[in-house]
């Protein structure tokens, strides 16, 4: 590839790579089966996963993965990984950046909730032309503003936040694609808070942001405000899913970590931490070719 060839194809472009009708392109994008971007309303083809996924090479599904768990933070997954002793490593840096290890083949599993149109990661996932994976349901949490007690009783909406310290979450997070929706749904932008220093990379940060006074609110999940006695205020119910290898899938660590969220001492820690819905838990979203 020449340092005169576009990063990003059109739809046009692609169908001539491929020498088909644009109209075969639309189908491959509905089935799943081409890496692509839907930016602002327009579909883009990363060239350079358009040439991988020509070769069949896309994904790095040829070899065999770490036992690594990469992308977003979920407190109760992160306490199973330990309490389990299944032996998976984590490498959880948000949603984004997560998927894109993942997508290099450098874990076996990756946690997503990216906003996705009325959906959650499905339509993302899809869009990365990834070969031998699944999607399955983790969790669905509840979502919305941690808040610093001495103002839990002036928030009752974002617009209520004008002015406050807010903590942010990383470039990519899902967290940081949620708050850009949500303040774009009330007419806000960042430029209406103060924003707190540095990222926070998780949800135990954001929480722990709040609670030593480095900010007056944060968008986080009910089972930190709980776990650090901060006001709550619910926006959402979001879900949260695992990507993961389907050969992965069979390996002693994740087999032993599902293992383990099929027992009590699981069921009832997630009751405890609050904030979880695990009926859908293990369901399959996605499937790839």
């Amino acid at each position: 590839m020449t340092s005169t060839e576009p990063t990003y194809l059109t739809t046009k472009e692609v169908a001539d790579l491929l020498r088909v009708k644009e109209r075969k392109v639309y189908d491959l994008i509905a089935a799943g089966e081409i890496p692509h971007r839907r930016i602002i309303g327009k579909l883009l083809f990363p060239r350079a996963e358009i040439v991988q996924w020509i070769e069949g090479t896309a994904g790095n599904d040829t070899g065999e993965r770490p036992a690594v768990l990469t992308g977003s933070h979920d407190p109760l997954l992160d306490w199973a990984v330990r309490e389990s002793g299944c032996g998976l490593a984590t490498l959880l840096d948000g949603s984004g950046n997560g998927l894109e290890t993942y997508a290099g083949g450098d874990a076996a599993l990756c946690g997503l909730h990216i906003p996705d149109g009325y959906d959650w990661n499905v339509g993302i996932v899809a869009g990365r032309g990834l070969r031998g994976s699944v999607l399955l349901t983790w969790a669905q949490r509840a979502r919305g503003l941690v808040l610093a007690p001495a103002i839990q009783a002036e928030v009752a909406c974002l617009s209520d936040l004008k002015g406050k310290r807010v903590v942010m979450r990383q470039p990519g997070a899902g967290a940081a694609v949620l708050f850009e929706r949500l303040l774009a749904r009330e007419g806000l932008s960042p430029e209406d808070f103060v924003a707190a220093a540095g990222y926070a990379r998780t949800e135990s940060d954001a929480a722990a942001a709040v609670a030593s006074g480095e900010a007056d609110a944060a968008l986080g999940l009910e089972t930190m405000a709980r776990q650090f006695h901060l006001g709550f205020l619910p926006l959402v119910t979001e879900r949260f899913d695992l990507l993961v290898d389907r050969r992965a899938y069979f390996t002693e660590p994740v087999q032993k970590l599902l293992a383990f969220t099929r027992t009590q001492a699981f069921v009832e820690k997630a009751r405890a931490m609050g904030g979880y819905d695990l009926s859908g838990m293990g369901e399959v979203r996605w499937l790839s070719p």
